[in-house]
């Protein structure tokens, strides 16, 4: 099958997954995605073709997963996948876009002022630089980095019993099966693969998602090691 450079049509399905106000916006950011992002090097341009199927329902099945009027921060957000597409088919949520490159938040801050987006906020930065803020309810991460280092960088950002939802796809549950030992390590409670998109996308999107625990207490060397100094 050729590769083209046109925005292919929306399957039928996408109307049924943004319903609502959330149509247009979806629409206005496909086409986004199609030109700018891929101009400025957001998105390659043989994704075009997949746009609908890979990137935004793909996405947008991940709200399944995410409670009513949660917290969320999407950690290296990139062209907003998935954290601006959760914004727009989710209006209940209030998101917060963590991406460290500039041409990058810069294209985020254009697409929510172009699609009126409310309930989305962009934060110029790494999860590192704002680790021990315990606020979110929820972080999503997709082909951002293995889950060890996801585990590392969004335990710190959730509240008690808040979850990480890191999309990976096949590698779930190999990833998964390399960490389960370390979650106490990264004050993890527990984790479980989640399957969301059943009759929505094919294949149905698999997620590792965390619960977060209380973080782990420090060393008694530890203390006494920053107390000499």
């Amino acid at each position: 099958m050729a590769e083209t450079d046109e925005l292919p049509q929306a399957p039928a399905v996408a109307r049924e997954v943004f319903s609502g106000d959330a149509w247009p916006r979806a629409q206005a950011f496909a086409e986004m995605l199609a030109g700018p992002g891929v101009v400025r090097g957001l998105l390659g341009p043989r994704e075009i073709p997949r746009i609908w199927d890979r990137h935004l329902l793909n996405c947008a099945v991940v709200a399944e997963a995410v409670p009513q009027g949660a917290r969320l921060v999407d950690i290296g957000s990139g062209a907003g996948l998935p954290g601006l597409v959760l914004a727009i088919v989710r209006p209940d949520l209030q998101v917060t876009l963590l991406e460290p490159l500039l041409r990058r938040t810069i294209f985020l801050d254009e697409c929510i002022r172009d699609l009126k987006l409310a309930n989305v906020q962009v934060l110029r930065g790494r999860a590192e630089e704002i680790a021990g803020s315990g606020e979110f309810d929820v972080a999503s991460a997709r082909a951002v980095a293995p889950l060890e280092r996801l585990l590392s960088w969004a335990m710190p950002l959730l509240r008690v019993d808040g979850q990480l939802l890191a999309m990976k796809g096949e590698r779930a549950a190999a990833e998964l099966a390399e960490v389960r030992d370390q979650l106490p390590r990264y004050g993890a409670a527990t984790a479980e693969l989640v399957v969301v998109g059943r009759d929505m996308v094919d294949p149905p999107a698999t997620l590792v998602r965390v619960v977060a625990g209380r973080p782990p207490a420090r060393s008694a060397q530890g203390t006494r090691r920053r107390r000499k100094r």
